[in-house]
């Protein structure tokens, strides 16, 4: 029997329409806040994601998928978003656009060869955002609480956001040198990995999953003690825009974040869900002011994060959070002779274009067997073909939760099925109390 790969999941039944659903909630969100969608390739040249990421992260030295086309070239599956976004600004000349920033979001499958674990796979999905063209502390605050709210309109109840600054060039730099300083004297008492991240990119050792417990990383440089009086100023900045836009936050000088693209705002968002395990971080991101530029753009100053859809699931469940999946259908559909299966075809065919969820029957089971199926399928009604009833432009409809049945014109089937679906709730329904009644309908908005 052939199987999926290893650290890929098939996703379906009711797991996928809660994603469905969550990915409907970010759509949302993305509208209110004017980011627009943008779908960039799955796989980019090597060189994009080898010079866009930096050549001495995990993702490009360990993680990434490499391969070589038909014709010759280098090609990446995407680790992550930000790179193709990027990509995608410098070619299509998105700089020359007056309407500046320029605000998206996206929402794809990223791949990278690590050892699965939980909440971890080689084929994993995110969504992010991206805004290119404003320095603005002001956008970087709003970044982070369009992340927060995404989180807190899914039902997640405790929020933690962990932010930190890196500073511009000359911050980072004197930072980056204070580490290699610092580490220098002890680095035989990490792993080897550490060893050669030391020169390359000293940052990363920071965040080392091996040597986390070293008691020298616990007293290491901070980069708030190596910030000039420009990086400075910029992060109170951020931090009183996020006070005006109500968002919690603790100051983290741990919050360094490997990709040798980031300057200045860094962040992580936490869920405490209880069952998460140590690794609670549903979403990060930061500033990036030199990548465009380092890809072949114009300086663009830059900032995003990203947020595993998988994980988010995760901490939903974890957390028992009731989401309003839809999981019965409307009516369905009964029929015994050829003709009735005939008129039930075209009839499934109108109501579903009229905005109904309407199931018929399809493998050839008898009354009965399709009486349980409906049952199955949580169906509010019931519909009963019979030729006579036809024949005389009737239908007999039975809500299948009373029982009650009655026999109607055709004429308004439509008619009857919106009023008793859509105008108040069913008999045994409870209102949550904050809606006047209009969240509780059948076709959730």
């Amino acid at each position: 029997m052939i199987q999926k790969p290893k650290g890929c999941n098939d996703i379906y039944g009711r797991e996928a329409k809660i994603w469905k659903y969550v990915e409907s909630v970010i759509d949302a969100t993305m509208e209110k806040y004017n980011y627009n969608y943008i779908r960039t390739p799955i796989f980019e040249s090597t060189e994009l994601f080898h010079r866009g990421i930096g050549e001495s992260t995990d993702i490009v030295t360990k993680e990434t998928y490499d391969f070589v086309d038909r014709g010759g070239r280098n090609m990446t599956l995407r680790p992550e978003g930000t790179a193709g976004v990027c990509r995608s600004y410098v070619e299509n000349k998105m700089y020359g656009d007056p309407n500046q920033p320029v605000k998206v979001y996206y929402n794809g499958t990223m791949y990278r060869y690590e050892r699965p674990q939980s909440g971890r796979d080689r084929e994993l999905t995110q969504f992010g955002v991206e805004v290119l063209g404003s320095d603005d502390p002001m956008i970087d605050a709003e970044v982070i609480s369009l992340a927060v709210n995404v989180y807190k309109m899914l039902g997640l109840k405790e929020i933690k956001v962990n932010i930190n600054t890196l500073g511009d060039k000359e911050s980072r730099d004197m930072y980056r040198q204070a580490l290699i300083d610092y580490f220098k004297p002890h680095i035989d008492e990490f792993c080897e990995d550490c060893q050669t991240r030391l020169e390359k990119n000293p940052l990363r050792i920071l965040d080392c999953k091996v040597d986390k417990d070293n008691e020298l990383l616990k007293n290491a440089p901070k980069t708030i003690d190596y910030l000039n009086d420009l990086s400075r100023e910029r992060f109170e900045a951020v931090k009183d825009y996020l006070d005006i836009l109500q968002v919690e936050y603790v100051v983290n000088p741990n919050i360094v974040r490997g990709l040798d693209y980031y300057s200045h705002t860094v962040f992580e968002i936490e869920a405490k869900v209880e069952g998460f395990g140590a690794n609670n971080v549903i979403g990060a991101g930061g500033r990036y002011n030199q990548l465009c530029s380092e890809i072949g753009g114009p300086e663009t100053p830059c900032i995003g994060f990203a947020s595993g859809i998988g994980r988010l699931v995760m901490a939903l469940e974890l957390e028992k959070v009731k989401l309003p999946i839809v999981e019965d259908i409307d009516l369905f559909l009964m029929y015994v002779n050829d003709d009735e299966k005939k008129y039930a075809a075209y009839l499934a065919q109108e109501l579903r274009m009229s905005g109904f969820i309407v199931e018929t029957e399809y493998t050839g089971r008898s009354l009965k067997g399709q009486f349980k199926q409906a049952d199955r399928l949580n169906a509010k009604y019931i519909a009963v073909l019979n030729s006579e009833d036809l024949d005389n432009n009737e239908i007999k409809i039975k809500n299948n939760k009373t029982k009650e049945e009655e026999i109607i014109s055709l004429d308004v089937l439509i008619y009857y099925l919106d009023e008793k679906l859509n105008t108040g709730l069913e008999d045994d329904d409870e209102c949550c109390g904050e809606c006047d009644g209009d969240c509780c309908h059948h076709h959730h908005e």
